[in-house]
């Protein structure tokens, strides 16, 4: 069972269950040296990834995956399209960029691809004038100094329905969030490839923990074609 998000004083959540799911490598590294994506999953591990985007309210990434990656973050199953219209919800969950700085390129792929509505999330440092022109592309949510303050994110997702975020990284948000207690979930894919490099970026980066670390329990962890699909559950 997961640990639930933090209760408030009205005695219901307050911010979103949050869970990452990513693919690494057998030594733990999620993109190369030159932090390009690389194929690490089969097919199998993309149709769980599309059923996890396409049964979540929100997906949520940093501004690095977007440079790098420049993911659409839509649902790509026809179907599963289908019965989120049906049920009245956009194709897509909500996308959200975590962008302190507002460095999202306006010709990202997340404002071209797909219906539904997006959010840049930025500093009060964020240069104005970059972000009145990704106003004109999505809601804009300025939170925090210089950076994005992450727990007043989340809390603010919550008062907008958002109740179920999927995190698809990258390792910089992913040690925000976790460093501050505020995932309950993470979804590694292991595939059977050895990347390697110093600098090449790793499931959680930042800071790291020099003690009390970040305690994990096992939910369940099986074989998924070539690799290993582990859920744990996180100590909050």
């Amino acid at each position: 069972m997961s640990n639930p998000p933090t209760i408030g004083n009205d005695g219901k959540s307050a911010r979103p269950f949050v869970f990452i799911n990513a693919a690494m490598s057998a030594d733990g590294k999620i993109a190369t040296i030159e932090r390009r994506q690389t194929r690490i999953s089969g097919s199998l591990d993309f149709d769980r990834m599309d059923e996890l985007r396409a049964s979540s309210d929100a997906i949520m990434v940093g501004i690095g995956t977007v440079l790098s990656d420049n993911p659409s973050l839509t649902v790509k199953s026809k179907d599963r399209k289908e019965k989120r219209l049906a049920t009245g919800l956009s194709e897509n969950p909500v996308r959200i960029v975590v962008d302190s700085l507002a460095r999202t390129p306006v010709d990202a792929d997340i404002f071209i691809k797909g219906e539904g509505k997006r959010i840049i999330a930025v500093s009060e440092s964020a240069p104005s004038e970059k972000v009145r022109r990704l106003s004109k592309l999505a809601d804009i949510i300025r939170i925090g100094k210089k950076n994005v303050d992450l727990a007043r994110l989340l809390s603010e997702l919550k008062n907008r329905g958002i109740n179920r975020l999927m995190v698809e990284g990258g390792a910089t948000l992913n040690w925000g969030l976790i460093s501050n207690g505020l995932v309950d979930e993470v979804y590694t894919f292991v595939g059977n490839i050895i990347i390697g490099g110093k600098n090449a970026p790793t499931l959680v980066d930042g800071e790291g923990y020099a003690s009390g670390f970040c305690r994990l329990a096992l939910i369940y962890c099986e074989k998924v074609e070539d690799g290993v699909l582990i859920k744990w559950n996180v100590h909050l």
